[in-house]
């Protein structure tokens, strides 16, 4: 009886795999981890370690964009098949606590650090019951890719720096209060552009809000955010331990109202894939190039390419992940919010091909990293 039992359950197993083993990316579907249950890992960045990828994002509610868990964890060997590993940053039920269980947590991102082993987790946070003012950037530190990562602080960047292409004159430059009030006037927008929120915000710190990571090919570590009322993107030089930022920073896009920042670089150019500021709803990606991470940056057309192309495939980014058995191929993820019920929230994750250089992302209703 008991060895009938054990064949029943291995056959159980055995088809419970096939059932949820996947043999290509599908844009836009339910996609199924280990237990068969659709990921959640919104908002998400990756990490490869040790021949595996690490997914980790937002665990959304199915009512709330509020965090009422914290951050998951995926792991694969493919790119296509995921385990669950958990909730490997967890909120607590403490009342008053920087990720009281009802904060707001976005886009994480993990960063393994060579030289102290840590792994190490920036992310947006939002305090409870207080919107979007905030605008901090967090940190937690593991020992371990699938956790526990442990909540250590969070502030706003760069507070008493000003960036390194801001001029004299803009440093010393005073406002008028009246500019403040007039927003999205010719003047109100001249004023942004010119670094009004900078200065508003030098004491204190730059907001941070949408952001990623990037670890560059010297073994420097960045953190680029939207900042200054999401008008400005800000790109800052993190300590060698990545748990703090130098000082060292830049504006880039001043006063165009972008955010989802995502990166990578590839034969010496370095790429930035944004998006408009519309709330959750999808709009036109824009790009970006620099030769150095200090800029200047420039600005290219949108590129993608096909249906709905103008809306980046009804899809906002995330992350821009290295396929790490392919020299030069990369892969542009994205989100397609729902927020009538946030959990039900699925993936866009689209190869990255080059034309004269120049990168462009082609919707694809299904594809396999493989054989890209």
């Amino acid at each position: 009886m008991s060895i009938r039992i054990f064949c029943i359950c291995l056959c159980g197993i055995i088809l419970t795999t096939s059932l949820f083993s996947q043999k290509q990316i599908l844009s836009g579907e339910i996609w199924p981890d280990n237990k068969g249950k659709h990921i959640n890992a919104h908002g998400g960045g990756m990490l490869f370690h040790k021949g595996r990828y690490y997914w980790y994002g937002e665990y959304k509610d199915a009512k709330t964009n509020a965090a009422l868990s914290g951050v998951s964890c995926y792991s694969s060997a493919n790119l296509l098949n995921w385990k669950y590993e958990g909730i490997v940053l967890k909120v607590t039920d403490k009342s008053g606590h920087d990720i009281e269980q009802g904060c707001i947590i976005e886009r994480p991102k993990v960063l393994y650090n060579a030289k102290t082993r840590k792994f190490v987790m920036w992310f947006h946070l939002e305090l409870k019951d207080k919107g979007y003012n905030a605008a901090r950037a967090a940190l937690a530190v593991a020992d371990n890719p699938k956790g526990p990562f442990i909540y250590q602080y969070s502030y706003r960047p760069n507070k008493g720096n000003w960036p390194l292409n801001f001029s004299n004159e803009q440093k010393t430059q005073i406002d008028a209060p009246s500019i403040f009030e007039k927003s999205w006037s010719a003047e109100w927008k001249n004023a942004v552009s010119d670094g009004l929120f900078v200065r508003r915000d030098y004491k204190g710190g730059q907001m941070s809000r949408d952001m990623t990571l990037f670890l560059d090919d010297n073994g420097k570590a960045y953190h680029i955010f939207a900042s200054e009322e999401n008008l400005t993107l800000q790109i800052a030089e993190l300590s060698n331990d990545f748990c703090s930022h130098t000082g060292k920073y830049i504006r880039v896009a001043p006063g165009g109202h972008n955010e989802a920042p995502t990166i990578f670089k590839h034969n010496g150019n370095y790429w930035m894939i944004t998006s408009g500021c519309t709330g959750w709803a999808p709009n036109e990606a824009r790009m970006f190039r620099a030769k150095s991470i200090w800029g200047p940056w420039e600005q290219l057309p949108n590129p993608c390419v096909g249906p709905e192309a103008a809306l980046t495939f009804r899809s906002q980014g995330t992350y821009i992940q290295k396929i790490q058995s392919q020299k030069g191929k990369f892969i542009f993820m994205a989100d397609r919010w729902t927020p009538k019920k946030p959990s039900d929230g699925r993936y866009i994750w689209l190869p990255i091909s080059f034309e004269n250089e120049v990168p462009v992302i082609k919707w694809r209703e299904s594809w396999a990293p493989a054989s890209f």
